[in-house]
């Protein structure tokens, strides 16, 4: 599903008169635009059920009622059922004002009398494809701002210790490659910001970036949700849906915790994947959705395979390229630049006084573990910029559990710390974390292997 999308679908001709159908997909040709070709009612709701297009061009009289234009009527009245957004123009050669008014009544968008002028024909198509494309256009907008106000908006991307620099190294290579992604890292570590930063860095940037937290949705509610449903599919159906797929089209289709998808929902997925089209639930018409994916778990998928609980097949296709994003308790500095940025976003929105991190705080900070990662730290620092009493913010306010600190309890941190005292802490705790490995202690705490071994020296460890 990685090609360049195709937005020209083909348009639609029925007319139960050979000679008028291959004059009109002349004309059409000449101007640009792909036709079929239907002889009878029959034969054009056959193809409707079974592809998209993007306008109906029918006669309203054929050879049982070559008069009344009721055949014609119906045809437009159930083309309308299976496509709300469909263009339709109506062609009749018995130009009565109470037929024509039937025929807008019904559905049609527009008429045109034969024997028909080209250029006027030429123009009625061309207006109405356009106000078709805005039709849709608009209301994928509305379902997109649907979904963005509900997940909350995009969070910026701060990263500038050594493991987040490698990382975005290896993201720079791949996000301009079109091929699937799979990102792991523990709950809360920020893969959806992530998955953000690649599309914003790839060709589809101008593109929609859907997220879909799989974990959230319910297993009889997967088909609508991912492909969509027409009105009337099931019982609470009271109007067609737009899926996640046909929403990301052109775009980027974020799928989260992937691993919560049951079975059986596993199958159908890979089946869209593989074939690269879809079905509306209540509707047999097939659909394309040109979409990047970009997969994230925080489970072991491989155990998983293993144990029967996710198809290998499907892993195969998500997992083209694999990023892993470390834990905050590994980022070193990225801890305090985060916490700064919270700190200040929390004072904007609710409009108290700065508050800035003490010595000791940031030491704190640094040794915590953090078991729920980034989104444990917005939460403490949300909670830190409404409840500490003073501009400083001292570890008290911080309100951090002894228990997830990175250090062992008999080195846990005193009330106050100096600021030589704490990063002396912080070296001998990720040495010891790291087997007396330097370089791989540096990296943790965001430190180049001459500036660590510059406070080895200095604070002779």
């Amino acid at each position: 599903m990685s090609a360049l999308p195709d937005f020209s679908l083909p348009l639609l001709v029925v007319d139960d008169d050979a000679a008028v159908r291959s004059a009109l997909r002349l004309l059409l040709k000449s101007e640009g635009w792909r036709c079929e070709l239907a002889e009878s009612p029959e034969q054009a709701l056959a193809l409707l059920g079974s592809a998209e297009y993007g306008l109906l061009l029918a006669d309203l009289n054929y050879a049982r009622d070559t008069t009344s234009g009721q055949e014609g009527l119906d045809l437009i009245a159930r083309a309308r059922a299976l496509d709300a957004q469909l263009p339709i123009v109506a062609m009749t050669a018995w130009g009565s004002v109470p037929l024509v008014v039937q025929a807008l009544q019904g559905g049609a968008n527009d008429f045109i009398e034969k024997p028909w002028d080209n250029t006027r024909l030429a123009g009625i198509v061309r207006t109405q494809l356009a106000l078709g494309e805005s039709q849709r256009r608009a209301q994928r907008l509305a379902a997109e701002n649907a979904l963005l106000q509900a997940q909350g908006g995009e969070r910026p991307w701060i990263g500038r210790s050594a493991p987040m620099q490698a990382l975005m190294a290896q993201v720079a290579a791949v996000a301009p490659a079109d091929v699937n992604l799979l990102i792991r890292g523990e709950n809360g570590s920020g893969k959806s910001q992530l998955a953000q930063a690649i599309h914003r860095q790839s060709a589809r940037a101008a593109g929609p970036f859907i997220s879909v937290n799989m974990g959230a949705i319910p297993e009889s509610l997967f088909e609508s949700e991912m492909f969509g449903h027409e009105k009337g599919a099931f019982t609470d159906a009271r109007q067609a849906r737009i899926g996640r797929f046909e929403l990301a089209d052109g775009g980027t289709l974020f799928l989260d915790e992937i691993g919560s998808i049951p079975l059986a929902q596993q199958a159908k997925l890979l089946q869209v994947l593989e074939g690269g089209q879809f079905e509306r639930l209540g509707s047999a018409r097939p659909r394309r959705a040109n979409v990047r994916l970009i997969a994230a778990s925080n489970a072991d998928l491989d155990a998983m395979v293993e144990q029967g609980l996710f198809r290998r097949d499907l892993l195969y296709r998500i997992n083209s390229v694999q990023l892993t994003l470390p834990p905050l308790r590994e980022r070193g500095a990225d801890i305090l630049d985060l916490a700064t940025h919270y700190l200040a976003d929390c004072g904007r929105r609710y409009q108290r006084p700065a508050k800035r991190l003490g010595d000791a705080a940031q030491a704190a900070l640094l040794a915590h573990a953090w078991p729920g990662n980034v989104r444990e730290l917005a939460h403490c620092m949300e909670r830190v910029s409404l409840l500490a009493p003073a501009e400083q913010i001292t570890p008290g306010d911080l309100g951090l559990s002894a228990a997830a600190a990175t250090v062992p309890a008999h080195t846990a941190l005193p009330a106050e710390l100096t600021l030589e005292e704490a990063e002396k802490l912080l070296i001998r705790t990720a040495l010891r974390r790291h087997g007396g490995n330097a370089l791989h202690a540096a990296q943790a705490l965001g430190l180049s292997r001459s500036a660590f071994y510059r406070r080895l020296e200095k604070y002779q460890l």
